[in-house]
C-alpha cells in the first residue's frame, strides 16, 4: 500500500467507554479489507508494566508472545484480529520515562537538559513509529489510555499533536466520547462531547472522526449538531450504542461506514477494496442460534471483578459458541469453598475451571474443589496455579503425602511437589518471573492433549515462577496422573492428565491468550465439549 498510515484513538468525558473495543473493531474492519494492521496501547500510569498491579486495580494482565506483561486491551486486539502482539504493542508512562532516564544516565543526550518536550515526546513518537517502520504494517492503530484533560495523558496527546503535523495526511485521530441520557428530561446531551473536543482542540488536536458512546439512538439532527460544534463532517460522526455482545461492535461500526470514512480521511478510496467478514458473521450466527446452556464453574480468588479473568471468560464463550451452546459462567470465590459446602456449591455444574493466580490466599479452596471434581469425575481444567493445585491435591489424597504443598505457599514443606526450580530455566530480567512468553511443549502421542491439539509439538504462553517437581514424576504416574507434556529444553512439566477420568487436565501455561473469535483454542473447545457430553 505504500507508507504506513497511523490512527490514534483517544477518549473523553469518562474512562471505560470502550476505546479498546473501538480500536480492535477498527483493526478488524481494515483487516477484513485485506490490509495488514496492528494495534498498540499507551497507558499513562507510572508503573513500568501492569505486572505488579493487583487485578482489582486494573483487571487481568495479558502476556505477549515475547513475555511482556501488558494491559488487558491487548487481549481484545488479539481476539478480534488473531494477530499476535509483542512488547512493542504496549507501553506505559513508567516505561517511557525509564527509557529516557536510562539514556540520560548513559550520556546519550550529550549533557543537554532533559525535558518533557522534546525528550519524552520523542521517545513516545519513536515507539509509535517503530511498528510501522520495522514491521511495515499498512495501519498502526494506537490507543491512548485515560481521558483527554488528564495530566498523566498530556505527553501522549502532545506526541499525537506533533505527529499529526509531521505525518500530514498519513495520520488521523478518532475520538470516543460519551453522550449521556438525562432521564428526567428524557433527552440525550451532547455538551460533554463538545467540551471533550474543545479540550482536544486546546491541546492542538482536531478530531477527524467522532465515535459517540450512548445508550439511546442519536438522531440525525443531533449528529448534525455535533458535526457543527466540533468541526467534524457529519458522516464522520458515528454512533456506538450499547451492544449485547462486544463482537457485534465491528459490524455496527461498518454499517455506519466507519472504515470507509477512515480510509477516505487517509486518502484511500474505500471502493478499491471489499470487506470479507464471513467467518465473523458465522461466529455471530452460531452465537445467536444457540439455545441450550452449558454451565461452567470458575473457581478463583479475584472473581468479584469481571475483568480479572477476562481472557478465560472470553475463551470459554468462544468455545461454547463453537459447540452450539450458551455459556453460563458461574464464579466461585475459592476462599469461601469448604469441605462442608463444596458439594452444594458445584451442584449442577457441567465442568469446573480452576483459575491461575499467585499467593496462598484461596489455595485451599481450590484444592477442595479439585478433590471433589476428581472424586466425582467432573470435567476439570486447571490453569497454572490451578494445575499446581491439581498436583498438590493428588499428592495429598492419592499418594498420602498429607503435607504436600508448593514452596510458594509453605517454604518449609517436606513434600515440595511444586517448587522454585531455577537451575532448570532462565530467569526473566524484566519482571522477575522465571518463565514469561511462548515456550515449546512436546506432547505424548497417546495423550488426550495430543488428541485435542492434533499434533505433538505446540507452543504456549507462560508467566510462572513455580514448577512441578520432577522428583515426584514416577510416583505420580504409578498412581495414575501422567505428565503428558514437557518443555523439550528443560524437561519441565507442562501438562498433567488423569487418563482414567473423563476430562481432567492441568496446564502450566495460559491457553486463553491464544484463543480468538476466528481461531478458538482447541483446549477450551474440547473442554466445553466434554462438559456438554457429561
Amino acid at each position: 500500500m505504500g507508507k504506513t498510515k497511523y490512527i490514534f484513538v483517544t477518549g473523553g468525558v469518562t474512562s471505560s467507554l470502550g476505546k479498546g473495543i473501538i480500536s480492535a473493531s477498527i483493526g478488524k474492519l481494515l483487516q477484513s479489507r485485506g490490509y495488514s494492521v496492528t494495534n498498540q496501547k499507551f497507558d499513562p500510569y507510572m508503573n513500568v508494566d501492569p505486572g505488579t498491579l493487583n487485578p482489582y486495580e486494573h483487571g487481568e494482565c495479558y502476556i505477549t508472545t515475547d513475555g511482556h506483561v501488558t494491559d488487558l486491551d491487548l487481549g481484545h486486539y488479539e481476539r478480534f484480529t488473531s494477530i499476535e502482539t509483542t512488547r512493542n504493542n504496549s507501553l506505559t508512562s513508567g516505561r517511557i520515562y525509564q527509557n529516557v532516564i536510562n539514556k540520560e544516565r548513559k550520556g546519550e543526550y550529550m549533557g543537554k537538559t532533559v525535558q518533557i518536550i522534546p525528550h519524552i515526546t520523542d521517545e513516545i513518537k519513536r515507539n509509535i513509529l517503530l511498528l510501522g517502520q520495522k514491521m511495515k504494517y499498512d495501519f498502526v492503530i494506537t490507543e491512548i489510555g485515560g481521558v483527554a484533560g488528564d495530566i498523566e495523558s498530556l505527553p501522549f496527546l502532545e506526541s499525537v499533536r506533533q505527529l499529526k503535523w509531521e505525518l500530514g495526511g498519513d495520520c488521523i485521530n478518532v475520538h470516543l466520547t460519551y453522550v449521556p441520557y438525562l432521564a428526567a428530561a428524557k433527552e440525550l446531551k451532547t455538551k460533554p462531547t463538545q467540551h471533550s473536543v474543545k479540550k482536544l482542540q486546546e491541546l492542538g488536536i482536531q478530531p477527524d472522526v467522532l465515535v459517540l458512546r450512548t445508550e439511546h439512538d442519536i438522531t440525525e439532527d443531533m449528529r448534525k449538531k455535533v458535526s457543527l460544534f466540533c468541526n467534524v463532517s457529519p458522516e464522520a460522526v458515528i454512533q456506538c450504542k450499547d451492544a449485547p455482545c462486544i463482537y457485534e461492535v465491528p459490524l455496527r461500526m461498518q454499517k455506519q461506514g466507519l472504515d470507509a470514512v477512515i480510509l477516505r480521511k487517509l486518502g484511500i478510496a474505500p471502493e478499491a477494496t471489499n470487506s470479507d467478514l464471513t467467518k465473523w458473521n458465522n461466529f455471530l450466527d452460531k452465537k445467536h442460534s444457540a439455545k441450550e446452556e452449558v454451565k461452567i464453574a470458575l473457581v478463583g480468588k479475584y472473581v468479584e471483578l469481571q475483568d480479572a479473568y477476562k481472557s478465560i471468560s472470553e475463551s470459554l464463550l468462544q468455545a461454547a459458541v463453537y459447540n452450539n451452546r450458551v455459556l453460563k459462567l458461574v464464579s466461585f470465590q475459592s476462599e469461601q469453598l469448604t469441605q462442608e459446602n463444596i458439594a452444594e456449591s458445584l451442584k449442577g455444574m457441567d465442568a469446573v475451571l480452576v483459575a491461575p493466580g499467585s499467593g496462598p490466599r484461596g489455595v485451599e479452596g481450590k484444592i477442595i474443589a479439585l478433590e471433589y471434581c476428581r472424586n466425582n469425575n467432573i470435567p476439570t481444567l486447571g490453569i497454572v496455579l490451578g494445575m499446581q493445585c491439581m498436583a498438590i491435591e493428588f499428592a495429598r489424597n492419592v499418594l498420602g503425602l498429607k503435607d504436600a504443598n508448593s514452596t510458594e505457599m509453605d517454604s518449609q514443606t517436606k513434600n515440595n511437589v511444586i517448587d522454585l526450580i531455577e537451575s532448570q530455566t532462565v530467569v526473566s530480567s524484566e519482571d522477575g518471573y522465571i518463565r514469561s512468553g511462548a515456550y515449546d511443549c512436546e506432547l505424548l502421542a497417546d495423550s488426550k492433549a495430543a488428541d485435542i491439539y492434533g499434533k505433538t509439538l505446540i507452543s504456549e504462553r507462560h508467566r510462572n515462577r513455580y514448577e512441578f517437581n520432577n522428583s515426584y514424576k514416577d510416583a505420580f504416574e504409578k498412581a495414575g496422573m501422567r505428565i503428558t507434556g514437557v518443555n523439550p529444553e528443560t524437561g519441565l512439566a507442562e501438562i498433567l492428565e488423569i487418563p482414567s477420568l473423563k476430562w481432567y487436565i492441568g496446564v502450566q501455561f495460559h491457553p486463553q491468550y491464544r484463543s480468538s473469535i476466528e481461531k478458538p483454542h482447541p483446549l477450551f473447545v474440547n473442554f466445553v465439549k466434554a462438559a456438554i457430553e457429561k
